[in-house]
């Protein structure tokens, strides 16, 4: 099974951070909060009938607490049974969550997805809101004073037990592993041995947040081994490269990471004969690569800057293309107003008619890695990186070991075909200085220059990324 795919990296000591810590009278040795975060998109070319990712295997051994997922009935294949289709559909209904007012929640996906996709620059760059908010969400709970205040005023909650029913709620509104759609959000931290933890906060992880935790020896072989396994399964393989080259130091206190895996088919998937190689507009200079063609009645969408449409999956979810208008770059759609509302909160949106949409859509895999940590601070996020100020006294008893993360490295990869995740087309606007009212049968969406494409799962956003080059 295949996995689309998303890595946040390994975390190290700043120099200035060591320097402060070995001055600091009476006080131990600084210690490392290693944050490894995975992220995986992967929009396979099949749908399979069953899914082999669970909360980990073979991990017992190093288990304090494993999280329990979900069991999901398989999608009926062609023919089934009426009891079959029950089941599966009741499985579908037990996922449900009334996930209320998202604003506050909303407003942390627009803010971190401004700050961490603005200095793209001509490259390619995907970022993982729900990724990220899950991370965050289990930081707070391994944090309190100052450190957890930052982090839950970031994420727009009042308290900690609002967070925790959020966070699961969230988790399991995008939970689905049916063979026909997967999409998971794993969670995991990685202790050492020679400290002693909160067995109470690793329980609340594994209930609230569906986070394993394991305890072993750091700067093993054999638990850097059961780190890079977890996150080939959580991934499917896809990263096995970056997964291998990870391990964590001697005197690393806590790892955390997490994962997010999508796997989709279109609901109507492009035709093989149709893609043709065409020109793209690249910022590196034009190049020929291999277009996707489809003609469809949809809803057209515009604002003064771009234009858009969405490209549905089976079973749900969507992806979303923000074309910008001509003399536009998808930079400026990042810090544009309407532009953002239009992604992040778009339930009353008047410019919108339905049209025969014909598409113009590149084939494309993307991947970017970068650093958080500087980001985080910028939305207000700082204590957790500073040891004489972050408190991680729910989760460590050695009260008297400073903590704090040292870094805070994301990567992603979204990989689009013709039948599954391909960024449906954006139309090319004719008008840069005003909403201009397309024609009345039919328009073209040429993605034929640097867009923006996001994909969601019950309204959430998984991805959100820039594409400057289609294939690189």
């Amino acid at each position: 099974m295949n996995r689309m795919d998303l890595y946040d990296g390994v975390t190290d000591i700043r120099d200035d951070l060591i320097d402060r810590a070995k001055s600091a009278p009476k006080r131990k040795r600084y210690k490392k909060v290693r944050w490894f975060g995975a992220i995986a998109a992967v929009l396979v070319l099949s749908i399979l009938a069953v899914s082999f990712f669970g909360p980990g295997r073979g991990l017992t051994a190093y288990a304090l607490a494993e999280a329990q997922y979900p069991q999901m009935a398989p999608y009926p294949g062609e023919p089934h049974s009426d009891k079959e289709f029950d089941a599966w559909w009741e499985s579908i209904l037990a996922q449900r969550r009334d996930l209320g007012d998202l604003s506050s929640l909303q407003d942390f996906f627009q803010n971190s997805t401004s700050v961490f996709l603005s200095d793209a620059e001509g490259r390619n760059k995907v970022y993982s809101p729900l990724n990220v908010y899950m991370a965050l969400s289990m930081l707070a709970q391994l944090t309190d004073g100052e450190s957890r205040s930052q982090i839950l005023s970031l994420l727009g909650s009042g308290s900690m037990d609002d967070l925790r029913k959020q966070a699961s709620d969230v988790w399991n509104a995008t939970y689905r592993d049916d063979g026909a759609l997967t999409s998971i959000l794993a969670n995991s931290l990685w202790l050492n041995k020679d400290i002693r933890y909160n067995q109470d906060t690793m329980d609340i992880l594994a209930r609230d947040f569906y986070a394993s935790s394991y305890q072993g020896e750091m700067g093993t072989d054999a638990y850097d081994k059961a780190l890079q396994e977890w996150l080939n399964q959580q991934t499917g393989g896809l990263l096995k490269e970056q997964a291998d080259n990870l391990t964590m130091d001697a005197d690393t206190v806590l790892a955390l990471a997490t994962t997010v895996y999508y796997k989709a088919k279109w609901d109507e998937e492009f035709s093989k004969g149709d893609t043709a190689p065409q020109t793209f507009h690249s910022p590196a200079g034009d190049m020929e690569t291999d277009f996707m063609h489809q003609r469809q009645a949809q809803l057209y969408y515009w604002g003064s800057k771009f234009s858009a449409i969405s490209q549905s999956f089976e079973e749900g979810g969507e992806m979303w293309f923000l074309l910008p208008d001509e003399g536009v770059t998808p930079q400026e759609l990042l810090s544009d107003k309407e532009a953002m509302e239009f992604i992040f909160h778009r339930d009353s949106w008047e410019n919108e008619k339905r049209l025969f949409v014909n598409k113009s859509i590149p084939k494309f895999d993307v991947a970017s890695q970068f650093d958080l940590m500087d980001g985080l601070e910028k939305l207000g996020v700082a204590d957790i990186f500073d040891p004489y100020r972050a408190d991680f006294t729910p989760t460590v008893l050695d009260t008297d070991i400073p903590l704090a993360v040292s870094e805070a490295n994301h990567a992603a990869r979204v990989v689009i075909d013709e039948e599954g995740c391909i960024a449906a087309a954006f139309t090319v606007a004719a008008d840069t200085a005003g909403a201009a009212m397309p024609p009345d049968e039919e328009v073209d969406f040429v993605l034929d220059r640097p867009f923006l494409f996001y994909i969601t799962k019950s309204g959430l956003p998984l991805f959100v990324g820039i594409v400057n080059t289609p294939t690189e």
